[in-house]
């Protein structure tokens, strides 16, 4: 499928951004660095995006994501029927997927999508768990979660031990209209970043903290506005 607008391609785009060091601290007090972001909301969309386009991630067997890869699009062995979650942190994922050592995960993708997909799905998404003084009541909630063609969960963030920090980044389940929308509109391109993956847990396995911090995908805080995240904050 053809980029839109005038974005740079995925590869060259990440080494521009990932060409600067990402500006995260480490604290002093532990005998094993931990990678924190200092003085950031509890809750808070971070991604690499550009004026148009957001990179989420997803990982899927090799028989799944290497044609996904190949053509641009998510093969016929994908199924829209089931819930697809996507995961804005490169690092959530590298959690979630074992470096891409887990069983039928094997494959890590970066999906860049229209900004206006990913709105989309913010604005019709229901929050996974009820939440107290959010949500009407509990009986409000489980049948707007179960007619809300997205979901979202706010999930601790990662360090390079992928050990939990204390700020937490959005995942976003896909199903039904959202699911679709997602697989035959929203998608830009498609690329393997397993390689990118397995380099920087290389890196971590070797001590070399600074040298993985500097290839990490340089994630920013996501312009999303009140209108698109005050039903799915507490």
């Amino acid at each position: 499928m053809a980029r839109t607008g005038n974005c740079l391609p995925f590869a060259a785009d990440v080494l521009r951004r990932i060409g600067q060091r990402v500006e995260n601290r480490w604290s002093p007090e532990l005998t094993e660095p931990t990678l924190y972001a200092m003085e950031d909301p509890l809750r808070r969309i971070r991604a690499l995006h550009t004026a148009s386009t957001i990179t989420v991630y997803q990982a899927y067997s090799r028989e799944i994501g290497l044609p996904a890869v190949r053509d641009g699009r998510f093969p016929a062995a994908w199924k829209p029927d089931r819930m697809t979650w996507i995961k804005p942190s490169f690092m959530w994922m590298m959690y979630r997927s074992g470096w891409g050592t887990k069983e039928g995960q094997e494959t890590v993708l970066a999906v860049e999508i229209t900004r206006d997909g990913f709105d989309w799905a913010l604005r019709n998404a229901c929050l996974s768990n009820y939440v107290r003084g959010l949500h009407s009541d509990r009986s409000t909630w489980q049948r707007d979660l179960k007619r809300a063609p997205a979901r979202a969960q706010w999930d601790p963030e990662r360090d390079l031990h992928l050990r939990p920090l204390l700020h937490r980044s959005l995942q976003l389940g896909l199903s039904g209209e959202a699911s679709s929308r997602y697989a035959d509109e929203w998608i830009v391109s498609i690329n393997d970043v397993t390689p990118l993956a397995n380099e920087i847990h290389a890196l971590v396995r070797n001590g070399e903290l600074d040298s993985a911090t500097g290839l990490l995908p340089q994630e920013q805080g996501y312009p999303a506005g009140e209108e698109l995240l005050a039903h799915l904050c507490s």
